[in-house]
């Protein structure tokens, strides 16, 4: 196939740094160990040429236009890079993390025999991420899916004396692998329903299935979808296939601030990116918004309940990837987008700061004794709340009527919104600051629609959207979602008066141990693939 110089240039500049950082991976272990600083610092090198390199594509995608450029290998088999602005915005994100968790790499492990070991592995993590962004067919992206996994697990055995560190990384693997097993279901499923691989043709067709309504109700699809939702459920530790996450604290620093800010997303991207083909199941994005407000809720009560900093934020991702998979469930697309940047960028600060967390975490409020505001304050910030989301939402309401689920959001930020002002306002009666508080959170809405506009308008993917939503199911799905967050709401103000509560006291142990799914998980993964002695687990970090 015949491509245009801007298409080849762009493309080539988009593949280099996955290839660089690949290439650098490939290094035996055993030679980089006997010089692991200057491993290290090569690899944070080869992360800062990846960046340059995302960056220089992302200008020709400006420039020139989307890139879809195909090589062909045999049969129905091809290698390519398909490289919109969704690719753009994420390939800059993730090489970006990887410049900074590199870096941080280079002194974090000092003096460690094992630092070259590491540098290896950490490109070739990081390399197969940025692999997955530039795929330009469903293929590619799985071998790089399942690429990344494999190499996130030699790190996450990285100390394999400890036995803690183990029993995660296998959970971690058999989770990974039926998350595999569901991504080559699809792919077989896709060529026999649509006779290709390759994304521009796969999005052609899941458009003009959409115009014509042909695909609405086929099995074949419905399967195809539904195997998405739960391979993404998989990849981004959604209930109940969460506990991996929040155990996996023994592995160094930079690989929890990657996995946390950049590999945990990919499920996430994985709905993002195949879009316009799972928006042809209504049933099953409302399957995945279901069960992600459910982990969000869930994962940001057990949260609460951990002094450890690191697992505390580890809960703390597994809520945030539930908020994710409810926007994508809620077919807001290019909100999940927002969220993604952000999430990723807050993360990999919160972890690889985690330690200054401690002494600020002395300053953080803890709820003692009753609330000092009436409960009708709770009720005025809750009013105030939902008239600044309304008049927001007034603001966009042409963009609001393509995007119903976006109401959904927005009626879940109101209440968020309503909890900081009961915050507040129950500290003090003062008028001003009621007033002060009010023009903020109006300031907030505003922005709020307003950045989820302009990721739309970068995308340009308004066509797509769970159109169960106007229905009565949807509207089921809708009102279930929005009574589990008016849940929280509840449960946030009244804390400060159960806390002394012997039921509260009981709850509180349960919720510690995460409602016992860990202990249910690890029993089975110990059971299935037992630990042996530390001294004899080396092999395993070593294969």
């Amino acid at each position: 196939m015949q491509h245009d110089i801007p298409q080849l240039l762009t493309a080539a500049l988009a593949a280099a740094g996955p290839i660089i950082l690949l290439g650098l991976g490939l290094t035996p272990a055993a030679w980089l160990n006997r010089q692991g600083q200057k491993a290290a610092r090569a690899a944070a090198t080869a992360a800062l040429v990846a960046l340059g390199l995302a960056l220089a594509a992302s200008l020709c995608r400006a420039g020139f236009g989307p890139v879809d450029v195909v090589w062909r290998i045999a049969g129905p088999f091809q290698l390519g890079v398909y490289f919109d602005n969704l690719s753009a915005i994420v390939l800059l994100l993730v090489a970006f993390l990887l410049v900074v968790v590199t870096r941080y790499s280079v002194n974090y492990l000092a003096g460690n025999p094992q630092q070259g070991r590491f540098a290896k592995w950490l490109c070739l993590t990081g390399g197969s991420v940025l692999a997955i962004v530039v795929s330009g067919n469903l293929v590619q992206l799985a071998v790089a899916w399942t690429a990344t996994s494999l190499s996130l697990h030699q790190l996450l055995v990285f100390y394999s004396d400890r036995p803690g560190a183990l029993l995660a990384a296998r959970k971690k693997f058999i989770i990974s692998r039926l998350g595999d097993i569901c991504l080559l279901a699809v792919i077989v499923l896709v060529y026999q329903h649509f006779h290709t691989w390759r994304f521009s043709e796969l999005f052609a067709a899941a458009r003009l299935a959409h115009e014509t309504g042909l695909a609405t109700g086929h099995f074949t699809v419905s399967a195809i979808c539904l195997l998405l939702v739960v391979g993404a459920m998989l990849k981004s530790a959604q209930f109940p296939f969460h506990s991996w996450l929040p155990d996996t604290m023994e592995t160094p620093t930079p690989v929890s601030a990657l996995m946390h800010a950049g590999i945990i997303n990919a499920g996430g991207f994985l709905i993002i990116r195949l879009n316009p083909l799972v928006t042809l199941s209504p049933g099953a994005l409302s399957t995945l918004a279901l069960f992600g407000a459910f982990t969000a809720l869930f994962a940001s009560l057990v949260m609460l309940t951990h002094a450890s900093v690191k697992r505390s934020l580890a809960f703390s991702t597994v809520a945030q990837m539930g908020f994710m998979m409810l926007e994508c469930g809620l077919g807001a697309f290019a909100l999940a987008t927002l969220h993604l940047v952000a999430h990723s960028l807050y993360k990999a600060h919160a972890f690889l700061s985690s330690g200054s967390m401690v002494s600020l975490a002395k300053f953080a409020w803890t709820p003692t004794g009753q609330p000092n505001a009436h409960p009708f304050t709770l009720l005025a910030s809750f009013i105030v709340a939902v008239g600044l989301t309304i008049v927001g939402a007034l603001c966009f309401e042409e963009h609001l009527r393509d995007e119903p689920g976006l109401l959904v959001l927005g009626s879940a930020f109101a209440m968020a919104l309503a909890y900081s002002l009961w915050s507040l306002w129950s500290q003090t009666l003062n008028l001003k600051l009621a007033a002060f508080g009010a023009v903020f959170g109006g300031g907030i809405v505003v922005v709020f629609f307003a950045l989820h506009q302009v990721f739309g308008e970068l995308l340009g993917q308004n066509d797509w959207t769970n159109s169960q939503l106007g229905s009565w199911p949807g509207i089921l799905v809708a009102a279930t979602v929005l009574a589990l967050f008016l849940g929280v709401l509840v449960v946030q103000t009244e804390l400060p008066q159960w806390t002394s509560r012997p039921w509260f006291q009981k709850v509180y142990v349960h919720a510690r141990n995460g409602f016992y799914f860990n202990t249910l998980a690890n029993r089975f993964v110990a059971a299935l693939w037992p630990l042996k002695n530390a001294s004899n687990s080396n092999h395993e970090r070593n294969t």
